[in-house]
């Protein structure tokens, strides 16, 4: 059930909800008290169209939200420094058009906070290169070839289903990236 669109101080909630959208509200704040409502039955939240770019982990935010399988952040002023809740039930998460400039951060962030993360978006984007903000073909598959390998469990990457074979070109491309970075990891262990 979609509530349409709510302001925050505006009309009470219904309790109980599975879909809720703050979209094109203007929001510079995340609605907290009034999202945490639905804690217990939330599965869709839509937060699109909006001016938000605090981070995600203020005290009281998204991490009660434990039914939370989808959570829309396009079009709003998140960078790559976003900071995300430990959320394990969260399968989709849309961030596209937003100011992302750096993969590897924000890759890293979407791996240790959403495990079990299936459909990812982040088209229109620095950090997305392709035909549509000025990206070349290599940059575009290089962005696929990177996030495929170092989110294993990814179905769908922006608007295209990963295909197998695509997924063992990521592994080999990347596989000595991360031989790289574990053997960094523990040399700087051992000083």
């Amino acid at each position: 059930m979609d509530t349409g669109s709510l302001a925050p101080g505006g009309p009470a909630v219904e309790l109980g909800l599975q879909r809720l959208s703050f979209a094109y509200q203007n929001l510079s704040e995340i609605p907290y008290d009034t999202i945490l409502q639905q804690q217990d039955t939330l599965e869709v939240l839509v937060l699109s169209y909006n001016l938000l770019d605090e981070l995600l982990t203020e005290p009281g935010s998204f991490g009660g939200l434990e039914k939370l399988s989808t959570l829309i952040l396009d079009c709003n002023n998140y960078n790559s420094h976003v900071k995300f809740p430990y959320m394990p039930s969260l399968t989709t998460l849309w961030l596209n058009k937003n100011k992302i400039s750096n993969l590897p951060i924000i890759v890293e962030e979407i791996c240790s906070k959403f495990p079990n993360i299936r459909f990812f978006s982040m088209m229109n984007n620095e950090a997305a290169p392709s035909y549509f903000n000025g990206g070349s073909l290599n940059q575009y598959v290089d962005y696929r070839e990177y996030v495929i390998s170092q989110i294993p469990s990814i179905e769908v990457l922006d608007d295209t289903e990963v295909q197998e074979k695509e997924r063992e070109l990521a592994r080999k491309t990347y596989r000595m990236q991360r031989i790289r970075e574990g053997s960094r990891k523990r040399k700087e262990l051992h000083r």
